[in-house]
């Protein structure tokens, strides 16, 4: 299974991309969880403390390995350097590993946000392209409010793409573009998962909101989810509840999938 997780900022997809990552992890399975948000908070929210996660540098700021996988310095554009650098060993070689789960932050430079053939968004590119097509773990992918690091060769092959709303406008005129952006990329299938919802007139905005939308589940808003965070203890063993409500909506994907 490969899923790919978006939304505004702030919506809790750092949240599920973590529960989910545990929810296979427990099924034996191997899971490489990918922070392709800027503002990485994935390993917080996976229950590493604030010193290990201090530890693991984000691939974008590591101008080594950018130079001897791509044969140019970050930063440099216009010049030459490989396009399809080596990547299959950087999860074994890089990675975080916790209880079944290998942890990569993608980091992101300037000159990488304007989309531009530089060596760093090259390298991180490929290993994306790398980790959806060429691996057999599982992999999850907490992706900032868009969907930059997707290309079309890489958009084909993620088997789920979530869409995390909460009740308001924004957040559902973000869930449209995302959709419209994702579809146009070739992503197979988009759900959408209602999260902070306090009620049924919560829930019913965002269903009548959806249109062509597929919703795969909703959680509630639970002050545990907040309280975890506060502590720095990962949600999956915070709120018993939430991960209830995650293993449904995984177990729906997965049912509509086929899996």
């Amino acid at each position: 299974m490969k899923i790919a997780i978006t939304g505004k900022g702030g919506v809790g997809k750092t949240t599920i991309a973590s529960i989910l990552s545990y929810l296979f992890a427990q099924e034996g399975k191997r899971v490489i969880a990918v922070d392709a948000d800027p503002d990485a908070n994935l390993a917080s929210a996976l229950g590493i403390s604030k010193e290990e996660a201090e530890k693991i540098r984000p691939i974008a700021d590591m101008p080594e390995l950018i130079e001897e996988r791509t044969g140019a310095k970050p930063g440099s554009m216009g010049g030459i350097f490989k396009l399809n650098p080596r990547v299959d060993d950087l999860p074994e070689g890089i990675g975080y590993r916790l209880n079944g789960i290998t942890v990569l932050i993608m980091g992101k430079s300037k000159a990488a946000a304007s989309g531009c053939y530089c060596p760093e968004n090259v390298l991180l590119r490929r290993l994306l392209k790398h980790l959806m097509i060429e691996r057999n773990e599982v992999i999850i992918v907490d992706m900032e409010a868009g969907i930059e690091h997707l290309t079309r060769g890489t958009a084909g092959s993620v088997d789920a793409f979530i869409v995390v709303v909460e009740p308001g406008q924004r957040s559902i005129q973000t869930a449209r573009t995302v959709y419209d952006m994702a579809e146009g990329l070739g992503v197979k299938k988009v759900f959408v998962v209602a999260n902070k919802i306090r009620g049924n007139d919560d829930l019913n905005f965002i269903r009548n909101n959806l249109e062509n939308m597929e919703l795969a589940g909703s959680i509630k808003f639970n002050d545990l989810m907040m309280e975890a965070d506060i502590k720095g203890i990962a949600a999956y063993a915070y709120s018993p509840e939430t991960v209830d409500e995650v293993k449904n909506i995984k177990s729906k994907i997965e049912e509509i999938l086929n899996y």
